[in-house]
């Protein structure tokens, strides 16, 4: 019997021994692409019994040219890199990590919030260029009694709710896919969208990026938002059309952002967003922590392995016949 093959079509972690240390109860042999280019993913991948993906596009191209593959295996969250229709098609059980890293991004958007809500990385910007002026920074705002509005209440959200409450803020949500019970055993009240844009103090996306959500957050939808309001975003950069969120700042219709993921990334030199004292910009690292990545690796592998002997994985995301 042959030993299986591992395609890995991308890989952001310093090295992949989490996941080879599960594939090696297979005997598998685990081989990582050169680059993301579709090329270069199905040089490795076009006889391997399953692909491992991180952000490459696995789109109907990529597909096509697998031979033999039977499971593919995202690292992360999401699965919008990947053409999940073809790949149902082709027969391939396509698997996610949806658990692996709830306290890191809530944490995350927490830390965002609270240095919005007190200025923090404006404050030490201004004292770091020699200006102790406590003035400049006003006004600020107690965050007791505000409101913080939850574009989706899926896992996430529901790890930072408690965080958040224990703050004294109120939450309500938006998530047309949750219910009213979830929502109520969480204290939290479930609006339409437009109401949640115009109650909320600080605005935190935590939704899939679907073709529902792509540029939610556009000029309409920045016409109802609070002057006063934060917006955070830790989940899809295209959720925000970044000239929009631009123009907002700059017509005084938000009071600020933060943002851990954008349209492009790393953004261009001319991003309307770089350079501004009421916009705080992290690389994408809202994910990650050591224990994070660890879970990431072994939790992937495991359901890939699962699919290659014969069990079901943990997570699978599409529904095979």
């Amino acid at each position: 019997m042959m030993k299986p093959l591992i395609a890995v079509a991308d890989s952001v972690f310093p090295n992949l021994d989490p996941a080879k240390k599960i594939f090696s109860k297979l005997d598998a042999t685990v081989v990582l692409a050169e680059n993301s280019t579709p090329d270069a993913i199905l040089d490795v991948a076009r006889d391997a019994d399953a692909l491992m993906v991180t952000f490459a596009q696995i789109n109907s191209e990529v597909i096509a040219g697998l031979n033999k593959c039977r499971a593919i295996g995202r690292f992360g969250i999401g699965v919008d890199n990947i053409d999940i229709d073809a790949a149902t098609n082709a027969g391939i059980q396509v698997s996610y990590v949806p658990d692996y890293c709830l306290d890191e991004v809530s944490d995350h958007a927490l830390a965002l919030l609270m240095s919005l809500a007190r200025k923090i990385t404006y404050s030490n910007s201004l004292v770091q260029g020699g200006r102790w002026e406590g003035k400049a920074v006003a006004p600020l705002w107690r965050l007791r009694g505000r409101t913080l509005g939850l574009v989706g209440l899926g896992r996430i959200p529901q790890a930072l709710a408690p965080k958040v409450q224990a703050l004294g803020l109120n939450i309500i949500a938006h998530d047309p896919y949750v219910s009213a019970e979830v929502a109520a055993a969480l204290n939290i009240e479930l609006v339409s969208f437009d109401e949640l844009l115009q109650r909320s103090d600080c605005i935190s996306l935590h939704a899939p990026l679907t073709e529902e959500t792509e540029k939610l957050f556009s000029t309409s939808a920045f016409e109802k938002t609070k002057p006063e309001a934060f917006l955070i975003n830790t989940a899809r950069g295209p959720m925000v059309d970044e000239q929009a969120l631009a123009d907002a700042l700059d017509a005084g219709r938000l009071a600020g952002a933060a943002l851990d993921v954008l349209p492009s990334e790393p953004p261009a030199a001319d991003c309307p967003l770089l350079n501004r004292d009421n916009v705080i910009l992290t690389p994408h690292t809202a994910y990650y922590s050591e224990d994070a990545l660890l879970d990431l690796q072994t939790k992937a592998a495991m359901d890939v392995a699962s699919v290659l002997t014969g069990e079901a994985p943990l997570y699978p995301f599409n529904q095979l016949d």
